[in-house]
């Protein structure tokens, strides 16, 4: 099946997805518990495994408050991110790719998505915390610069930095007059009939309440 591009996330990254990695790769929002479990498998293969995050601090209490993107290549799970919302900015955090993804394309796809869903959202700009070391990498993977007057903060025995993540407007920008059916779509599915469009019943004259 044919996916739509993310035109307005795919503008946020600093060099173009390379077309035949939609072949391969798809980044989805997470929706069932399933989903949450191969979340939940990679962000522990990577984090709490490779370095050595206490699980406590990984699975901080906000995972049931945020958005999940997943990354798969030809059906398996190999990275995920999470989005949690505020009132005028949303924050990108937990961006993470099992070894074996690295260097590759994949990354582009599933950040594109996110800054898709963000921009249709109507949000103008993102927040994310990143290690200070890894500056140089996300300076030269999307549009994004260190947050001026902000000073480094340190946990988990590294330094991190705060950078904003501009997010162009989207043409179609969800709104507070939205159709009532398409807000009450699958996050992220808002151009899909949803089930609760299948379940609408015609009115029939005459039918008065019980």
């Amino acid at each position: 099946m044919s996916r739509a591009r993310n035109t307005v996330g795919e503008s946020v990254l600093l060099r173009p997805v390379p077309p035949e990695a939609h072949q391969t790769y798809t980044a989805d929002v997470v929706r069932t518990l399933d989903g949450y479990h191969q979340v939940s498998a990679i962000r522990s293969a990577v984090f709490l495994t490779e370095q050595d995050c206490p699980y406590e601090e990984e699975f901080d209490g906000n995972d049931l408050c945020a958005t999940h993107l997943i990354l798969k290549t030809n059906g398996r799970p190999v990275g995920t991110l999470r989005i949690r919302w505020f009132a005028e900015f949303a924050k990108l955090e937990r961006i993470t790719l099992l070894p074996s993804e690295r260097g590759r394309p994949g990354l582009r796809i599933l950040l594109a998505a996110g800054f898709e869903i963000v921009s249709r959202k109507g949000y103008a700009r993102m927040v994310g915390q990143i290690q200070a070391r890894l500056w140089p990498v996300w300076s030269r993977t999307f549009k994004c610069h260190l947050i001026e007057g902000r000073a480094p903060f340190w946990f988990s025995g590294y330094e991190y930095r705060e950078i904003e993540i501009p997010i162009p407007h989207h043409p179609q920008k969800l709104a507070f007059d939205e159709d009532p059916y398409r807000i009450i779509r699958p996050e992220g599915a808002w151009d899909e009939p949803g089930v609760l469009e299948s379940s609408v019943l015609p009115p029939t004259k005459g039918n008065k309440a019980a």
